[in-house]
């Protein structure tokens, strides 16, 4: 897969927060001050755009499950996390504030579609950039870089890597880079890959010993394991790079090169370092920023 760098150091430190019980965990990952809203943006030639502002919203695809990143507090019925800051972010230097946003909770498995449908204007949920979504979307970015690894039982001794997972049952969520390398790569046999919507489904089929671990993007696996820090880990092994990137849909250049631009002054301007120091940053570990490929 395309990387940029991003160090993979961040990730081990940028979510540690949680496991350690600080602000900034799971339902408290904090948002970054309130981005100033642009006014008379133009994006000419950009019939998603336009559909935008003859609707008077934006609609957002993102993930509601995952601790750090996207995630919908139960109880305020709110999504925080890293993504949801780059979403709002990307959707203030469009013109909409936050009251003009509609999140729309889309699994990995429905993203390209939702696009293709026009159901969300764009998505920001650990999507990672590949040559066959790219067939079907298109891609702002990247803004961060994750490595595949395994959550595990705290005390499973068995798995220490996925050189280890032969006969052992791995679960990640339908649609998803993860799942496809664990297949592509025979990791373990195809018996013994379950596929479910939601990566909190794998995760309670891990806790009741259905599964025998959870493979996706640590950023996401840190999250989940700082929420059972006494009965889960991560084994800290990353074997891929997971560059995330903003879907929008595949024909939309003016839109995609008007993203990349905002991503651009945000992350020389101050802003995407501001929305990391909110979120995954609370751990006090620095990030190095990620460089823009214009896919």
């Amino acid at each position: 897969m395309r990387v940029r760098t991003l160090a993979v150091a961040l990730l081990a430190g940028g979510l540690a927060l949680t496991a350690c019980g600080k602000e900034g965990g799971p339902g408290d990952t904090g948002t970054a001050p309130p981005q100033q809203v642009a006014t008379d943006v133009k994006v000419d030639g950009s019939p998603t755009f336009d559909k935008m502002k003859n609707r008077g919203r934006v609609v957002i695809g993102v993930k509601e499950d995952q601790p750090g990143l996207g995630y919908k507090d139960p109880t305020s019925g709110k999504f925080n996390g890293f993504d949801i800051e780059i979403a709002k972010l990307v959707a203030a230097k469009l013109g909409f504030a936050d009251d003009k946003i509609d999140y729309k909770a889309i699994p990995s498995a429905g993203r390209e579609q939702a696009l293709i449908n026009g159901d969300v204007d764009y998505y920001v949920g650990t999507y990672t950039i590949n040559d066959k979504r790219k067939q079907q979307v298109a891609f702002a970015g990247p803004y961060f870089t994750a490595g595949q690894d395994l959550l595990v039982k705290k005390d499973d001794n068995e798995i220490t890597g996925p050189e280890t997972l032969k006969g052992k049952k791995v679960c990640s969520v339908t649609g998803s880079t993860p799942i496809q390398k664990v297949k592509s790569e025979g990791l373990t046999e195809p018996e013994n890959i379950v596929e479910l919507q939601t990566y909190s489904l794998c995760v309670e089929q891990l806790e009741q010993g259905a599964v025998d671990a959870v493979t996706t993007d640590d950023a996401i696996l840190k999250g989940y394991a700082s929420q059972s820090p006494t009965t889960l880990k991560v084994i800290g092994k990353p074997f891929s790079n997971e560059p995330y990137g903003i879907g929008l849909p595949k024909d939309d250049k003016a839109l995609r090169d008007k993203v990349n631009d905002i991503l651009d002054a945000a992350i020389s301007g101050g802003d995407w370092q501001k929305a990391y120091d909110a979120t995954l940053g609370k751990s006090g570990s620095t990030a190095q920023k990620p460089v823009l490929e214009r896919y």
